[in-house]
C-alpha cells in the first residue's frame, strides 16, 4: 500500500508541476464550453448573432410599409433596405443571410387573398443555400409580420373597408350555390359593422383575432425560395472539407515546428549549422518543404472530396489554387513560429495545439461564422483561418470568380509574412546562442 501511495503521489506532483500542461487542461475545456454555450444561448439571456437580411420593397402601400417596419423592429433581425440587384449580390457572396422582396401591389393583393377568394401574391426570398435553418426562421418571422399587418389592415385599416366591400360583393354572387360563402358573407358584414363602431385600430385587431381563425382565414401570401449560388447546387460537404482540411493541415505545421525543437534537443540542429550553410537557408528549406506538404495534403483532400462527395471547384480554379497556396505558406510559417518561440517540444506542442484550436474555432471551421455574434464576426477577420475557410468556400460551392479570392489570398500572404518575419527575427537573435 505504501508503494501505491508513493506512485500516486509522484504522478500527482509531476502533473501539477507542469504548469503549462495544467493550464492547458484547465483552460481549454472552459474556453470551449463557454464559447459554444454562449453561441447557443448561454444561461438564457442570449446575445447571439442577429439574422442579417435585406428587404426590397416594391410596394408603397401602408400594409407593406408596416411589414417592413415590423421586420426592422424584430429583435432577431438586422434589416437593411436596398435595391434588388445589390441584395442578390450580397446574398450570393455570403454577406447577407437572405433577401426578402415584397412585390408591387402586395398590400392590396394580400388583403384580397386573406379570405381565400383571390390569387395569393408571392414574396420572393433569396437565401444562402448553406444556411437552410436561417431560411426557415426568416419565413416564420415574415409570416408573423405579414399576418399581423394584413389582418390589421383588413379589420381596422384605411384600405380594409374597400377590400371588405369587394369581398362581400364577390361572396354575394356565390351565396346561392355555396352555403359556406353565405356564412363568410355574414361574418364579413359583422366585421364591417364592427369597423364602423370602433376606430381604435389596436382594440379592433385584438378583438377580432379569434374571429379570424374561426372564419377559416387562409394565408394571404406564398413565398418562393431561390438559393443564391453562382455554382452548382449547394453541397454541405464542401464547407466541411474546407474546415477540416484547414484544421488538420495546421496540425501538420505544428509537427514541423516541433521537429525543429526535437532536432535542437538532440544536437542535430547544431551539426547541421556547422556545415557551410546559414540558418536562413535551413529555415527557408524547412518552410518550403512544409508548404509543399501542406499544398499536397490540401489538394489530395479535395480530390477525394470531388471523387466521393461531389464537391466541385465551381468558381475559379486559379483562385482555388491561390487560396490553397497562400494557406500552405501560412502553415509553413506558423510551424517556424512555433520552432522559434518554443522552449521545449512538449511545452510548445501544448500551447501550439491550444492556439490552433482557437484559430480553427474562430475561423468558422467547426461552426459556420454566420452563427457568431456580429462583433465576433468582425473580430475573426484577424484570424488567418477565417480567410482560408471563406476563400475555399468562395471557390468551391459558392462558385465565385477569381476576384472573390483576391482578398483571402492577400490576407493570408500578409499573415505568412508576419509569422515568417517574427520567426526569422527570433532565430536571428538566437543564432549565436547554444540553442542554435
Amino acid at each position: 500500500m505504501t508503494a501505491l501511495i508513493a506512485l500516486v503521489r509522484k504522478d500527482l506532483i509531476l502533473f501539477l508541476g507542469d504548469r503549462r500542461a495544467l493550464l492547458l487542461n484547465l483552460v481549454m475545456p472552459i474556453v470551449l464550453g463557454a464559447f459554444f454555450g454562449y453561441l447557443f444561448g448561454g444561461s438564457g439571456v442570449s446575445d447571439n448573432a442577429k439574422i442579417q437580411i435585406a428587404v426590397v420593397s416594391e410596394d408603397s402601400s401602408e400594409t407593406s410599409k408596416k411589414i417592413v417596419a415590423g421586420l426592422k423592429a424584430d429583435t432577431a433581425l438586422t434589416v437593411v433596405e436596398m435595391p434588388l440587384a445589390e441584395a442578390q449580390e450580397k446574398v450570393l457572396k455570403g454577406k447577407l443571410n437572405a433577401a426578402v422582396v415584397i412585390p408591387a401591389g402586395f398590400g392590396d393583393a394580400a388583403g384580397a387573398a386573406l379570405f381565400g377568394n383571390k390569387a395569393k401574391p408571392e414574396i420572393a426570398v433569396y437565401f444562402d443555400p448553406s444556411q437552410a435553418a436561417v431560411l426557415a426562421m426568416v419565413k416564420g418571422m415574415l409570416t408573423q409580420h405579414v399576418m399581423q399587418n394584413v389582418s390589421a389592415e383588413m379589420f381596422s385599416g384605411s384600405g380594409g373597408q374597400k377590400l371588405m366591400d369587394d369581398n362581400i360583393a364577390s361572396l354575394e354572387k356565390d351565396a346561392a350555390s355555396n352555403p359556406r360563402s353565405a356564412e363568410l358573407q355574414e361574418f364579413l358584414k359583422s366585421v364591417r359593422t364592427f369597423q364602423s363602431r370602433n376606430a381604435d385600430a389596436k382594440a379592433s385587431g385584438a378583438a377580432t383575432a379569434n374571429g379570424d381563425r374561426a372564419a377559416g382565414l387562409s394565408m394571404p401570401f406564398v413565398t418562393t425560395e431561390k438559393a443564391m449560388s453562382a455554382g452548382p447546387k449547394y453541397n454541405g460537404y464542401a464547407h466541411a472539407f474546407a474546415g477540416m482540411a484547414v484544421q488538420f493541415i495546421l496540425f501538420m505545421g505544428i509537427d514541423a515546428g516541433i521537429s525543429v525543437l526535437t532536432a535542437q534537443r538532440q544536437g542535430m540542429w547544431n551539426r547541421l549549422l556547422a556545415s557551410p550553410i546559414t540558418v536562413y537557408t535551413v529555415l527557408a528549406a524547412r518552410a518550403t518543404s512544409s508548404a509543399l506538404i501542406a499544398m499536397g495534403l490540401l489538394l489530395f483532400i479535395f480530390v477525394v472530396a470531388a471523387m466521393f462527395f461531389q464537391v466541385q471547384v465551381a468558381g475559379s480554379m486559379l483562385g482555388f489554387l491561390g487560396v490553397s497556396l497562400s494557406f500552405a505558406l501560412v502553415t509553413a510559417t506558423f510551424g517556424l513560429l512555433i520552432a522559434a518561440f518554443g522552449k521545449t517540444p512538449e511545452a510548445a506542442r501544448g500551447m501550439a495545439t491550444f492556439a490552433t484550436l482557437i484559430m480553427v474555432m474562430l475561423g468558422g471551421a467547426w461552426v459556420p461564422a454566420f452563427l457568431f455574434p456580429q462583433w465576433l464576426q468582425s473580430l475573426t477577420l484577424v484570424v488567418p483561418t477565417r480567410w482560408a475557410v471563406d476563400g475555399l468556400d468562395a471557390m468551391t460551392w459558392r462558385g465565385l470568380p477569381l476576384e472573390a479570392a483576391l482578398a483571402p489570398i492577400a490576407a493570408q500572404l500578409g499573415f505568412a509574412a508576419l509569422f515568417g518575419a517574427l520567426a526569422l527575427w527570433k532565430f536571428g537573435r538566437s543564432s549565436g546562442s547554444s540553442k542554435v
